[in-house]
């Protein structure tokens, strides 16, 4: 006879009596701790090793445990692993564990289990397809707690697959009588549309009853669904504007209801629903007359009658102030959210003052003048601790500025600029050089005021101000003596601000005989020397504060002086030094000013619109020797925009964008000046000396070599190359014409002639062009910005293009105009030129 006992330890075999053998065999797993011990366990914890020592080991028993199939303690198991997965820990093994628990009977196992999926699967897993049937089954379950169980599971993670095969169970447990199945059943719902927005409509019949519920919870998740019904279909958000006189009336009776001790929150009555009503509301109001008129009455009334000696209050009052701003309400009711916000900014709570902030700035252009009441408030900000408050109340402190309060708010933003942190330097800088700028009383004021900036944020200031207060300085006739007195005091006693130097040199090279005639009668003037103001100069040249460009701009303003002062030579020893200066650009200033010392006064500039920095042009018209002097302010090229775009056109790091220019109409004496400033470059084309081209001090020297006037088409073509169509396009046209440059063979010049077939004229017409590194191209002046209709004629422009390897020439072009009020952008390579016009 075979007996076996098994016993936790041992096996033993009996053959009969007397005859008696043990074994080792297989023993029990002992009884895993519960998830209390093991919290408590990893607690004693001291350092993060001996914690995570303490999660390894466990979790080595938890998988031996699960490959037992040991359904005892799963539950147990599971619920260990998610507290360590809480605590950041991979418990990714337990995600089958959990679908069994989902598949039990027990509600405890169904609740951990649910639970586990919740966290550890999501839709991006195959896993939880797997249970998609438990979820229906559970759905469709006799006890309420396991639906619940499943719909908040459902509601938490479900995939687009699983919504669409449930969505059916989800609607017929929102129609139920049962309150504690609808309201999970209604933001099981909401997250149903946001998964599958095309099942809306199949929960549109549910919605009828939902606001008619008396249960709070159902309440409120009824309001979350209309929601978000209404802000993903515009037809919803028509059909539901029927209900705003319901919404109204909950809301009523919520205001007007005495205390509740199931929905009080300190004194208020269901303030999480009253939120949630007025966010319905706001978007059922909003662009509708009727909708707004009706909700006009209970908005007052929650304004008037929360409290606000709560942040429950505050809670209210601000959404409710975000509702009246954004449906048409009343003028009255306006101001009235208006001054809520004004007395959030007096609360101690530093959330309630930024968000108050925050709102005023959104409101401020459409409220002007009931924002202005609470300007001194607003100002007080500027003092506050909190780094988001101030800056939120500078940049609303910049949005109230206008023409009768700028001489009070610039006192008190230039106060808040001296005493600020370096980080809101910069943006306050700027917001008082625009609202200076815009509402400035005087000249004067205009003037004092940025250097006020320049000289207490001088170092913050962003780079288009200097070109900026040059062309005020420059405008403004009657202060040049005032001005260049201001700057060289504020020079004397501090060089570190680099902006302002900059526009000091400038100021003191252009109108330095003013400085020293004492001719100043704004204020008593100084007196100074010539020698006073060159040693100052001087100085800058070889101050270690001074920056490239600061350098570049005292030696210009040094330049400058030689026409205005009589120390001639001493300017010219000092030019002459910097002639072999390591600085590549100090040694071009130094060599092109000391072949001609003769710079003439800058000319009245105005200010064009652009995307990028301040750019300067002449309204003369005529391009001034003096354009020469200095990359600052910046010559009159293509605009920034525009540049960049041109360095894309043919792609890569290899690309030679176009240089602009224009042909001036001044005297040939003007023109020889210019030249002999640049080096003594001979012109041909006759006895006479052909105008002059104004470039930047960089230019190649090719660009003004054998400048002739656009040649004529027949000429060319008789000239042995012939003519090639580069673009035909939309009615436009761009033909290229070829001449040779005489003396220099390697310049091809081309003439571009753009004709128009349409009906309509081509307006703001714009040729730009790249080519790759190995050429050098120039881009003159247009003969006209129109192109005008039916080939009535053409607009010339010449491109001259240096080709010093003989290479094949290709270019890309683009082409910008307006036509029939439409902006028109192209781009076009151009590669098919004739053999002659590059070899």
């Amino acid at each position: 006879m075979l007996i076996v006992c098994w016993s936790p330890v041992m096996v033993e075999v009996w053959n009969g009596p007397g005859d008696k053998k043990t074994v080792e065999g297989p023993s029990r797993m002992p009884a895993p701790i519960r998830l209390r011990e093991l919290i408590r366990t990893i607690r004693t914890a001291r350092t993060q090793a001996e914690e995570r020592e303490m999660i390894q080991k466990e979790c080595a028993a938890i998988r031996s445990s699960f490959r037992e199939e040991d359904n005892t303690y799963r539950c147990r198991n599971v619920a260990k692993l998610l507290y360590m997965h809480m605590l950041g820990y991979p418990a990714h093994f337990g995600q089958l564990e959990c679908l069994k628990l989902i598949a039990s009977q027990k509600f405890t196992d169904k609740r951990i289990g649910y639970l586990g999926a919740m966290l550890l699967l999501d839709e991006r897993q195959d896993v939880h397809l797997l249970m998609t049937n438990c979820i229906k089954n559970d759905l469709n379950h006799s006890t309420q707690y396991v639906q619940g169980l499943a719909l908040c599971t459902l509601g938490c993670m479900g995939s687009s697959e699983m919504c669409r095969d449930l969505a059916g169970e989800v609607e017929k447990l929102l129609k139920t009588s049962n309150s504690y199945l609808r309201k999970k059943a209604a933001l099981c719902a909401v997250h149903v549309i946001r998964k599958v927005p095309e099942l809306m409509e199949m929960f549109l019949p549910a919605t009828k009853n939902l606001l008619s519920e008396k249960n709070h919870g159902v309440l409120h998740t009824s309001v979350v669904l209309l929601t978000e019904m209404c802000e993903r279909s515009p037809d919803m958000l028509a059909h539901f504007r029927k209900l705003v006189p319901q919404l109204v009336r909950i809301l009523k009776n919520l205001i007007m209801s005495g205390y509740s001790p199931e929905h009080d929150v300190s004194g208020i009555s269901d303030p999480f629903l009253q939120v949630r009503i007025l966010r319905l509301l706001r978007i059922l109001g909003k662009g509708d007359d009727d909708s707004s008129e009706a909700m006009n009455d209970i908005l007052a009334q929650v304004a008037t009658n929360t409290e606000t000696s709560k942040n429950v209050g505050n809670a209210i009052l601000y959404e409710t102030v975000l509702t009246i701003m954004d449906i048409k309400s009343e003028s009255g009711l306006r101001v009235l959210a208006i001054n809520i916000l004004g007395r959030f900014l007096l609360n101690n709570d530093k959330n309630i003052r930024y968000v108050a902030l925050t709102s005023l700035l959104k409101t401020v252009q459409t409220d002007h003048n009931a924002v202005q009441r609470h300007r001194s408030t607003i100002v007080d900000c500027l003092k506050d601790l909190d780094v988001s408050i101030k800056r939120r109340a500078m940049e609303l402190s910049f949005a109230l500025v206008n023409g009768n309060n700028i001489r009070g708010m610039m006192k008190e933003l230039l106060y808040f600029l001296d005493s600020c942190d370096p980080e809101f330097k910069a943006d306050c800088a700027s917001g008082v050089f625009l609202a200076a700028e815009k509402y400035a009383p005087s000249k004067r004021w205009h003037i004092d005021t940025i250097m006020r900036v320049l000289t207490t944020a001088g170092s913050y200031v962003r780079d288009d101000s200097v070109p900026n207060l040059i062309q005020l300085i420059t405008n403004s006739v009657e202060m040049h003596a005032y001005t260049v007195q201001r700057l060289y005091k504020a020079l004397l006693d501090d060089i570190s601000q680099q902006p302002l130097v900059q526009v000091a040199s400038w100021c003191i090279g252009e109108y330095g005989d003013l400085l020293v005639s004492g001719q100043c009668e704004e204020e008593e003037p100084i007196q100074v020397t010539e020698d006073e103001v060159l040693d100052v100069l001087e100085g800058l040249l070889v101050s270690n504060l001074s920056t490239p460009v600061t350098r570049g701009y005292a030696l210009t303003a040094i330049m400058k002086l030689s026409t205005r002062f009589t120390s001639v030579n001493r300017i010219k020893k000092v030019v002459s030094i910097y002639g072999s200066s390591i600085d590549v650009e100090l040694q071009q200033r130094a060599v092109e000013y000391n072949a001609k010392l003769l710079i003439s006064r800058m000319p009245i500039m105005e200010k064009t619109a652009s995307n990028g920095p301040t750019e300067i042009v002449q309204t003369n018209g005529e391009a001034e020797p003096s354009v020469v002097e200095a990359k600052h302010p910046p010559p009159v090229t293509q605009p920034t925009n525009q540049a960049n775009d041109l360095l894309d056109l043919l792609g890569g790091n290899d690309v030679v964008p176009v240089i602009q220019t224009t042909v001036p109409t001044k005297p040939a004496s003007a023109g020889g000046e210019l030249l002999d400033l640049l080096g003594d470059l001979s012109l041909s084309g006759g006895p006479a000396p052909a105008p002059a081209t104004s470039v930047p001090s960089s230019q190649p020297a090719f660009l003004l070599d054998g400048l002739t006037s656009p040649p004529l088409f027949n000429d060319i073509a008789a000239a042995g190359i012939p003519p090639m169509t580069a673009y035909n396009k939309n009615g436009l046209k761009i033909d290229f014409t070829f001449e040779r440059a005489n003396p220099n063979p390697n310049i091809a010049v081309i003439t571009i002639h753009a004709s128009n077939s349409t009906e309509a004229d081509m307006t703001d017409f714009v040729f730009q062009a790249a080519v790759p590194k190995t050429f050098q191209l120039q881009l003159l002046s247009p003969s006209s910005n129109v192109v005008p209709t039916l080939n009535q004629g053409t607009v010339t422009q010449v491109i001259r293009v240096l080709n010093p390897q003989k290479q094949q020439l290709r270019m890309r072009i683009k082409l910008t105009y307006t036509h029939k009020g439409s902006a028109v952008q192209d781009l076009a390579e151009v590669n098919n030129f004739p053999p002659q016009s590059w070899q």
